[in-house]
């Protein structure tokens, strides 16, 4: 039996057949803004991908889309890049498009998996009909500018790659969205 490092966790234990979970803690400006359990699917040291429900409270209507009950997110996130991008499947399993969000670089430790929002964030629909830029007003807002230059520099640059990403049609897809 060899020993496994917590940041290469596969996503069952092979020894014993048990699923891994960890929890995603998402913080805004020091302090938790949403916490939630998820399954781990796959830890390569620099990739972490988990997959969870809809975690929100009800149903979210951007206008663009609705984030509801029953709805899947397959969320890939880097320890090495300034932003994690979320699958997003309705409760029939159909994709619903990616909500990416521009974080500071992903920290997984004691099951939990932390990312810092830094505000920006990207919607790319499905079909690539629609590649939206989303709260740069609260961005500005924010104060990072002032107060951590080269984190929004990284933050401007990580969303300006989401976009082409997305218009290229590179945004991560997974095999493994609704399966058990």
């Amino acid at each position: 039996m060899s020993a496994r490092s917590p940041e290469a966790t596969p996503s069952t234990d092979a020894e014993v057949g048990v699923e891994v979970g960890v929890e995603v803690e998402l913080r805004k400006a020091g302090r938790t803004k949403i916490r939630y359990p998820a399954r781990l699917l796959s830890d390569d040291g620099t990739r972490v991908t988990v997959r969870a429900p809809w975690a929100g409270a009800g149903v979210r209507d951007f206008g663009f889309v609705r984030f509801e009950p029953g709805d899947t997110f397959v969320e890939h996130y880097w320890r090495d890049r300034w932003y994690a991008v979320k699958e997003v499947y309705a409760a029939d399993g159909t994709l619903k498009g990616w909500y990416c969000d521009v974080t500071r670089p992903a920290v997984r430790g004691g099951g939990v998996l932390t990312v810092e929002d830094l505000d920006l964030d990207l919607w790319c629909a499905a079909d690539g009909s629609a590649v939206l830029r989303l709260d740069e007003d609260e961005f500005a807002a924010s104060g990072i500018t002032e107060a951590d230059p080269a984190a929004a520099a990284a933050a401007v640059r990580a969303l300006s790659d989401l976009e082409r990403l997305a218009e290229q049609g590179l945004l991560p897809r997974s095999s493994a969205a609704l399966s058990a």
